[in-house]
């Protein structure tokens, strides 16, 4: 009887420490709608030339054309990126939540696969990871067995997920240093035409540039703020995935599929 109560209770303490486990998955993947801030600052990096144009010489005008173009085509990758991490955190919190997750045709829309974008920092590297993450998502959704689908997911996931919160960072470089470059085109242009507005006559155009220009210098000041945070918040998930994931290879009680040795993490933190 002894026996049989030191079992029972080991049973009991390790499904605990399992129940917690999985709470902390959850509490991980609750984190996805963060990375919101990517895909509006994609949305925003894809428009880039509509907001410059007013501001270009002709000169200007035809070069950024090519970038224009350069940034549409890049556009659908992008979005593709952020919700291959957002479909893979909501699948990983309903199976630690022991549904099932059926994302439908957002699943299947990933198997088309992304391409490599050098002017962005978008890397093979990158679209390896992206291609690895949908595999693990493709394999993942109608696993049964909640803890095993989780280490399971956690453990063919890592690496692919770690990467692709890499190339989002990378990304979120590259749309800050295109925002600089875009409130110097207007700003400087400000600068530049504003003391030629100086005759009486021109008071009043005067005094709207002047507006306009203060106006202008609190969106990029805002802008540039949203870029930091958008940063920070990548940064803190994938911090938290690195952490759950060397959390989650220590047995609670019992033996369960471990994490494999995991490689060093390889997304950097910091300002953009």
């Amino acid at each position: 009887m002894r026996a049989l109560f030191c079992l029972l209770l080991l049973a009991a303490l390790s499904g605990c420490a399992s129940d917690s486990r999985m709470r902390e998955v959850r509490d991980f993947a609750s984190e996805a709608p963060k990375l919101a801030g990517f895909a509006d600052l994609s949305q925003r990096f894809r428009d880039t030339f509509q907001r410059e144009q007013p501001y270009l010489t002709a000169a200007n005008v035809r070069t950024e054309v090519l970038a224009d173009d350069a940034r549409r085509a890049a556009y659908p990758d992008l979005v593709a990126l952020h919700q291959s991490v957002v479909l893979y955190m909501r699948a990983l919190g309903a199976l630690a939540g022991g549904d099932q997750f059926d994302a439908g045709k957002q699943i299947k829309g990933l198997a088309s696969g992304i391409k490599a974008w050098p002017d962005t920092g978008l890397t093979d590297r990158h679209v390896n990871a992206y291609a690895g993450l949908a595999r693990v998502l493709s394999r993942m959704i109608t696993q049964p067995m909640q803890h095993e689908a989780v280490h399971a997911m956690l453990r063919d996931g890592y690496t692919p997920l770690q990467e692709s919160l890499d190339a989002m960072a990378t990304l979120l470089r590259t749309f800050d240093k295109h925002h600089d470059n875009e409130a110097a085109i207007v700003l400087g242009m400000l600068e530049v035409e504003i003391p030629f507005a100086s005759k009486p006559t021109d008071r009043l155009l005067a005094i709207l540039a002047k507006s306009h220009r203060q106006e202008k210098a609190k969106e990029y000041q805002l802008l540039g703020l949203r870029h930091t945070l958008a940063l920070q918040h990548v940064e803190e998930i994938r911090k938290q995935h690195e952490a759950l994931v060397l959390q989650l290879a220590v047995p609670a009680g019992r033996a369960l599929a471990a994490a494999p040795a995991l490689p060093a993490p390889t997304v950097q933190g910091g300002q953009p």
